[in-house]
């Protein structure tokens, strides 16, 4: 079932989002090479429970960071750890944050230092298709013209969607219906009703498409060692389009 949010849920939810972004623009100060991922977890933890919200992640079914920081041919759910960032890298860091009851979650796909014309390229295509597959998001669309419009946009670039990890809901669960895609043909799914709130976040490789999951059970890495990029909104559905709530 998708839940429609009320406008106080929303309000709250826009301040979970805002917390979100503050913890985005933090981190970037510190994004360079000589960093290690654990030290920009600990920073992201220490400002987000200043603004009186628990990180979503810590914990969560078991995992150990407060964000998420996978790099280069890391997708998703790195683990922060002694990993040092290199002049030439990207990152891609996952922040969730709750906020009385409620979760703001966002990705972002950072160079660290000099980026290589092949990844700034990377990094404009994903987040290109994002804001692409939102202007999809309105009342009364199907779900699935929002992954299409993703999926067309990034072929069209000679980049790969992964598809084995989706957008989501959200609210009090940090995962919640409906599940996003970012792929397949348009006119699909359920219509958006306004008070939907949907994480919209694809996940783009450099490569091919094929991604396994490592030892450790839970960072994502692209099968041919390639780079990919995240990025992610939470969006509200409103009566006339949407309102982006992790941006400040």
């Amino acid at each position: 079932m998708i839940i429609c949010k009320s406008p106080r849920e929303i309000e709250i939810m826009r301040e979970a989002g805002k917390i979100v972004a503050l913890t985005h623009q933090e981190l970037q100060k510190y994004i360079a090479p000589g960093i290690s991922t654990k030290e920009l977890d600990t920073i992201a933890e220490k400002f987000i429970r200043g603004y009186d919200a628990i990180p979503s992640f810590k914990g969560y079914n078991g995992f150990r960071g407060s964000i998420c920081t996978s790099v280069n041919e890391e997708l998703v759910h790195g683990i922060p750890g002694d990993r040092v960032l290199l002049d030439g890298d990207i990152i891609s860091i996952d922040i969730g944050a709750k906020y009385n009851g409620y979760h703001g979650d966002s990705a972002w796909t950072y160079p660290v230092g000099t980026s290589s014309p092949e990844n700034q390229q990377l990094l404009e295509v994903t987040k290109n298709a994002l804001y692409l597959g939102l202007e999809e998001a309105k009342p009364g669309v199907r779900l699935s013209n929002i992954s299409h419009a993703i999926q067309v946009y990034v072929e069209t670039h000679d980049f790969s969607i992964v598809r084995e990890y989706v957008g989501h809901g959200v609210g009090k669960e940090l995962h919640e219906e409906p599940q996003i895609p970012h792929y397949g043909p348009p006119n699909k799914g359920p219509r958006l009703k306004p008070g939907m709130v949907l994480a919209v976040e694809p996940m783009v490789n450099a490569g091919s498409r094929y991604v396994k999951t490592l030892a450790d059970n839970w960072t994502v890495v692209t099968v041919d060692g390639k780079t990919c990029a995240h990025f992610e909104h939470t969006i509200a559905i409103t009566e006339t389009g949407y309102e982006i709530l992790t941006k400040l």
